[in-house]
């Protein structure tokens, strides 16, 4: 792809142009280490690094124009602007042909339930032979391609540029998680979203936010992009939980026609009969049209929500609601969510989960209390430089549906992994724990200690492959580390 310098700035409200020459952009970079001959080098600040010291870097390595917010002392020209992280978004859709103009597009956002939507909706659309492509914490994915992702929304340069190679690939319909911290740093701006799901909201990222009100607003702001205009043509749609608070404020913020779904209120796509056990959930579906029983492959309250929200966000697609209904119930699960690592034959049970706020543990270990027939052990710990309050509460609500916890360590990134025990320390009344700042000895633990027809939970990294320890990244997978403490402990047996 090439453009000139001339045509991919033209759509920027304002500007300085610093130079004469319109050089040909043959591609749009953030990273100077991925400048070529002939790229435009976009100076982003960020929290650590100023990409404004990085221009004399990228001009060596061919960059053929710079943007900046201040004039560099430099060869070739330069766009000037206020914010070049807001430049970079309208950059990016020009420079990419605006690619989610012509697609079909879903965002998903809310505390928890991001993950495993998304790919309920992509197993539905997959299977009613929909080109799909998806967003989201773990990879992207599309076209038989996975590729790794360092956040789960990715800066609105890379995403414009994935979108567009979605659509060199035929995909029709893109499912994307959306965070919060993506909606407050502008990461999506320019995208253009026909369907916005709300999962729910529960505390985190307060270190981010500040307040949930604050949290509340970022998450509305995927709402309220949704646009102000009806159309026959395009309409945009809202899915929202009726079942939790927060959708009574995001009613306001969104001028979107709005699809409701839940279990105890009256929703538009509401699960009756609901009956949880160690197999799963059965609930009938009530849509506007008609009813159809669902028998899920996954456990707990929240899976029965997740699903609603696939339903509900597939709707109009056109997809018939019974060939819906097969896909979901054919999901046995989704990576490092209350994933099984025992097989049946062995003597208890240990399950993988992400959870990682006071609400998705509460809802972990809730499901598990329904079906567990043994004592549960909880392993579980905080990240480091994150919210600090909601420590004690994870170790709290780990102590009341446990008989017994292993606080440990999770990512402590710069803390010190004893003060951020200390701090979970503190929302314990108990006696029933032990404190093992080592994950992989935690683990360990809790297998050695496991009896017949016991529950381990290893909470809080679900699929991550790595642990993050002061600044160093190691590899390291709850999964492969349960089993291996399994496998060790069986075979000298």
């Amino acid at each position: 792809m090439k453009k000139l310098l001339s045509d991919v700035i033209s759509t920027l409200p304002s500007s300085e142009y610093i130079g004469k020459e319109d050089p040909e952009i043959l591609s749009v970079e953030m990273d100077n280490r991925e400048v070529k001959p002939g790229s435009l080098f976009i100076c982003v600040r960020g929290f650590t690094v100023d990409g404004h010291t990085f221009a004399p870097d990228a001009v060596k390595r061919g960059a053929a124009a710079l943007v900046t917010e201040e004039r560099l002392d430099v060869n070739v020209p330069q766009v000037v602007v206020k914010d070049t992280r807001r430049a970079m978004a309208i950059i990016a859709s020009a420079f990419f042909d605006y690619p989610t103009a012509s697609m079909n597009l879903i965002g998903i956002t809310g505390t928890n339930g991001k993950t495993t939507t998304s790919h309920l909706i992509e197993k539905v659309l997959a299977d009613a032979g929909v080109n799909t492509g998806l967003i989201g914490t773990m990879y992207t994915r599309f076209d038989g391609r996975v590729q790794d992702v360092k956040n789960t929304t990715p800066e609105s340069l890379p995403l414009q540029k994935t979108f567009y190679n979605m659509k060199e690939h035929g995909v029709e319909t893109a499912v994307m998680e959306v965070s919060s911290h993506a909606l407050e740093m502008g990461r999506v701006r320019g995208i253009h979203y026909d369907t916005a799901v709300f999962t729910n909201l529960s505390q985190d990222h307060l270190d981010y936010h500040g307040t949930m009100e604050e949290y509340l607003h970022a998450k509305g702001l995927l709402f309220s992009q949704l646009g102000n205009g009806y159309s026959a043509d395009r309409q945009p749609l809202a899915i929202l939980n009726g079942d939790d608070e927060a959708t009574r404020k995001l009613l306001v913020m969104t001028a979107a026609p709005v699809l409701t779904y839940g279990i105890d209120s009256d929703a538009d796509i509401k699960a009756a009969d609901v009956v949880y056990d160690e197999r799963g959930a059965s609930f009938t579906v009530h849509t506007p049209e008609k009813a159809l029983p669902v028998q899920l492959n996954m456990v707990g309250k929240f899976s029965v929500y997740n699903a609603l929200a696939a339903i509900a966000a597939v709707r109009s697609t056109g997809i018939a609601l019974e060939q819906v209904v097969k896909s979901l119930e054919e999901v046995r699960g989704v990576s490092g969510r209350m994933e099984k690592i025992t097989d049946p034959h062995h003597p208890f049970t240990v399950l993988v989960d992400y959870a990682h706020t006071p609400d998705s543990l509460e809802n972990v270990l809730t499901a598990i209390r329904g079906f567990a027939r043994g004592k549960i052990l909880t392993v579980v710990g905080c990240g480091g430089d994150r919210d600090r309050t909601k420590r004690p509460k994870m170790a709290g609500i780990a102590e009341k549906l446990s008989d017994y916890v292993y606080l440990t360590s999770d990512n402590p990134r710069s803390e010190d992994p004893v003060q951020i025990l200390s701090d979970m320390e503190k929302g314990l009344k108990k006696d029933h724990y032990a404190i093992i700042s080592d994950r992989r000895k935690a683990i360990e633990a809790a297998v050695r200690e496991a009896g017949d027809k016991d529950v381990i939970l290893v909470a809080g990294k679900g699929h991550e492959t790595y642990q993050i320890i002061g600044d160093k990244t190691y590899d390291f997978d709850d999964r492969a580390v349960a089993k291996e403490a399994v496998e060790a402990l069986m075979g000298h047996e």
